[in-house]
């Protein structure tokens, strides 16, 4: 079960460094505001805003909609309301999963955010009730493939069961399946990112900052240099390089009618 509170102080903690080490989300972000069709949509709801990098592509895209975004840290919204872009926007600190707004939107985006949901089903339900009569809905999401190279690092120094978060997010067919039993013309695709690292070190900070290690292995003394020179040396050995696999799945459908 993902830990929400450990989830929110991750981000939380971090947020003025997230921006300058996102690279990988900012590319998903692209990615997935390129997808969505040009349409009249009036009321935009962008779920885990973080710093607001997605919801500028949101305002760019929509210059006269009104635009909700909500994130579960006040400390990621108050970098994102700094950004110029964002000025007509309405920020709200709230849990996705447990949102209660009073009102309807014709879009519901996020970008790589839903692989931290506990319940993701449970989720597109309550969203699929959000939306307006032939609403859309449009994100992207993080595969368990995402840091396979780490987590095969860890298996080998250590031949246990210590494995990161990213290896227990949802797979492709799960997620087409949920989309299935509750919306129409579902539409999945799938990018893989690498992205290369000088050292191992710095794959972790890129991971710390952005969040993307989840409850990951935090045990106190865990990361020691020897830890890391033990690792960095596995993964050279076993990929020549320090490189990163981020699996991303870009997902559109649209609201049934009842």
């Amino acid at each position: 079960m993902i830990n929400k509170e450990v989830i929110r102080k991750n981000f939380s903690d971090y947020a003025a460094h997230y921006d300058a080490y996102s690279a990988v989300q900012k590319t998903c972000g692209l990615k997935l505001i390129d997808i969505i069709q040009p349409s009249r949509f009036n009321n935009i709801l962008d779920v885990g805003c973080g710093t607001g990098a997605y919801t500028s592509l949101l305002r760019d895209k929509f210059p006269d909609a009104k635009i909700k975004a909500i994130d579960i840290s006040q400390s990621m919204i108050c970098v994102a309301k700094r950004k110029r872009a964002c000025q007509k926007v309405e920020f709200i600190v709230a849990d996705a999963e447990q949102l209660q707004l009073g009102c309807n939107f014709d879009l519901i985006s996020s970008n790589v955010t839903f692989q931290w949901f506990d319940d993701l089903e449970k989720t597109l339900l309550l969203y699929n009730e959000l939306l307006q009569k032939e609403g859309h809905i449009a994100f992207s999401i993080f595969g368990p493939r995402t840091l396979s190279e780490l987590n095969y690092s860890l298996k080998q120094l250590y031949t246990s069961n210590v494995a990161i978060t990213s290896m227990g997010f949802v797979k492709k067919e799960k997620i087409k399946k949920i989309l299935k039993s509750i919306f129409k013309k579902v539409l999945i695709t799938e990018c893989v990112i690498n992205e290369e690292s000088s050292n191992l070190s710095e794959l972790l900070r890129k991971i710390k900052y952005t969040g993307t290690r989840g409850v990951g292995v935090n045990a106190n003394g865990f990361w020691t240099p020897r830890t890391i020179s033990k690792l960095e040396q596995i993964y050279y050995k076993k990929f020549s390089k320090i490189t990163a696999t981020y699996q991303a799945f870009f997902c559109q459908a649209v609201k049934r009618k009842k």
